[in-house]
């Protein structure tokens, strides 16, 4: 979903093994790669969560780009997008379920005919004991939230890789967890975890 553009942020604060060092002044943009993965996981609560299911979310339709500036990373920045009605739910097994669940995810939660995009832009990147934090702007069904995520990063001669897990809660943004089984007693814990891995490559 659009966690990863939580962790591409911190690539505004790597320098760049690269052909040739930028002056100051100069920035180098990275696009996020299809190769990068998001993913959400549910969890279940309530009197009888026990009966639930714990769903695996994934984005399919996203994009981004990181200007980073190597003389002064502080100015550098990043916009992210991921498209809501690319979101789709992976878990349980059963492929009816799976399309069942995905579209009360997309039109009853998500609303994604009034709020087709997922968007996330820097705040500030600090480096923090060999990870980094980012500080950012999340937008999910029309709601702004600041949200900190600490970031790992492995840095080749082209591209930039990120990892993170964090959670949320979706009351947060307004949403109101998806409730089923007998007066509500099966339902999606309100809090939800982000596992990343994004790839950015650096534009020619």
């Amino acid at each position: 979903m659009l966690a990863g553009a939580f962790l591409l942020a911190a690539l505004a604060t790597i320098p760049v093994p690269c052909r040739g060092q930028a002056a100051a002044g100069d920035s180098v943009v990275y696009r996020l790669s299809p190769a990068s993965r998001l993913d959400v996981q549910t969890g279940k609560a309530g009197l009888f969560g026990f009966a639930g299911h714990e769903h695996l979310i994934r984005a399919r339709g996203f994009s981004g780009r990181v200007v980073y500036f190597p003389g002064a990373p502080a100015m550098s920045r990043i916009e992210i997008t991921v498209r809501a009605d690319s979101l789709e739910v992976l878990t349980p097994p059963d492929t009816e379920e799976i399309r069942r669940v995905t579209e009360a995810m997309r039109t009853d939660i998500l609303k994604v005919d009034q709020y087709p995009e997922i968007t996330l832009a820097s705040k500030s990147i600090t480096p923090s004991g060999g990870e980094y934090r980012i500080d950012a702007e999340l937008t999910i069904v029309g709601r702004t939230r600041e949200l900190p995520v600490e970031v790992r990063l492995e840095i080749g001669p082209d591209t930039l890789r990120a990892v993170a897990t964090f959670g949320v809660k979706q009351t947060d943004f307004g949403i109101k967890p998806f409730r089923g089984g007998p007066a509500g007693t099966v339902r999606v814990a309100d809090r939800v975890t982000f596992d990343i891995e994004a790839v950015a490559v650096r534009d020619r």
